[in-house]
């Protein structure tokens, strides 16, 4: 099988969680519980079948191999911005709802991966890719490139399935949970609703910036960073004025986080991003940076340059000659500072509404440097 390590083993003891452990190290506090989670479930794997082990081991890889846990952070600052308490077994079972978040993104990326027929992820083969190398390498029955498409699809499930496990399993009350679950069933029908549209626009060739920014709400805003917000409010009991203060400000601090994922798809550095420079054009997704230089073109009558996006879209082929040049195409076009000033526009009505905001502290001023930290970074 393609994944021959365990779970890594961390040091970090499983105790009571303390105030100064949760607030200043929440990646850290993030990694130990879903390390302690899917070593409980691989085990159960182990049980069923040892060749379905090593498979879900991938799970396990993934999840705990990287990412900047950034949904369980938005979680725990919804959770704090609420009043929920830093520490005690409330704020256990709190960090236990937010950890589950890192499983719904590794079924999202892993089915992402698939969608777009990517190599690599986290500067690593992608999923689909490991197994297919797995089935070369072992001379196995079959297409190797099926084999790992199969393997993509029931692992992302398996992930999206331990999600609902850990959520339910997290220690919460049932008036916590049952609030909580509003946000939760929401995000995962928007998630999805947003991955179709991102394909559905490609095949129709939908170039609408609105179309593009549809996208970008569902597919991302919603579970990166308005939704986990949800989460950890409902969870607390927040009252109407925090959760809308919340929802403002996660919709914009959503929308701005896809719009430097879209710039750092094509303009960003492959050694930081872990991805191909300008994969997706590769991939052919018409994002609201790309929109925007055809919709100049269209104004200007500049056909020879919307001609010249165009052909790069799609082309899993193309050379990095034409990569170039389609990025030189969308500065010219001023696409590019387009979406960057519509980052900097989204970043700046998110911190107002956080100003006029009546939310606990530490959380606003946490919160205040969250947005700042995922729409200025460079992967």
């Amino acid at each position: 099988m393609p994944i021959k390590e365990s779970a890594p083993q961390l040091n970090t003891p499983a105790d009571t969680t303390t105030e100064d452990a949760v607030d200043s190290d929440l990646p850290g506090q993030v990694h130990r519980t879903l390390a302690e989670h899917l070593e409980s479930r691989l085990a159960e794997c182990t049980e069923l079948d040892g060749g379905f082990a090593a498979a879900a081991r991938e799970v396990s890889r993934f999840v705990l191999g990287g990412g900047k846990r950034i949904r369980p952070t938005f979680a725990w600052w919804g959770w704090r911005a609420a009043g929920g308490a830093p520490e005690g077994p409330a704020a256990e079972a709190m960090l236990r709802a937010a950890s589950a978040l890192e499983l719904i993104q590794a079924c999202a990326l892993v089915h992402d991966d698939l969608i777009d027929e990517s190599d690599t992820r986290r500067g690593r083969p992608t999923v689909h890719r490991e197994f297919a190398r797995a089935h070369h390498r072992e001379r196995w029955a079959g297409g190797a490139a099926q084999f790992g498409m199969s393997a993509a699809v029931l692992l992302g499930d398996l992930a999206l399935a331990w999600a609902d496990d850990m959520l339910h399993c997290a220690g919460l009350q049932p008036e916590q949970l049952a609030r909580g679950l509003r946000p939760w069933r929401a995000m995962r029908t928007e998630m999805l609703a947003g991955q179709y549209l991102d394909v559905f626009s490609q095949v129709r060739g939908d170039e609408t910036p609105e179309a593009a920014l549809r996208v970008a709400e569902l597919k991302s805003a919603s579970y990166t960073v308005a939704r986990p917000l949800q989460l950890g409010a409902e969870i607390a009991g927040a009252d109407a004025a925090v959760l809308a203060a919340l929802e403002s400000f996660g919709h914009d601090i959503g929308v701005a986080f896809q719009l430097r994922d879209d710039l750092l798809g094509v303009f960003g550095d492959p050694a930081v991003t872990g991805k191909p420079a300008g994969d997706d054009l590769r991939e052919g997704k018409r994002t609201l940076l790309v929109a925007e230089a055809l919709r100049v073109a269209r104004e200007r009558g500049d056909e020879e340059r919307a001609a010249e996006l165009r052909a790069v879209l799609g082309d899993p082929d193309v050379s990095p000659e034409r990569i170039d040049s389609a990025r030189e195409v969308l500065v010219r076009l001023g696409a590019q500072q387009a979406v960057e000033d519509r980052i900097a526009q989204l970043t700046a009505a998110a911190h107002r509404t956080l100003r006029e905001a009546d939310l606990a502290e530490p959380a606003a001023t946490r919160l205040a440097e969250l947005a700042e930290a995922v729409t200025d970074r460079t992967h």
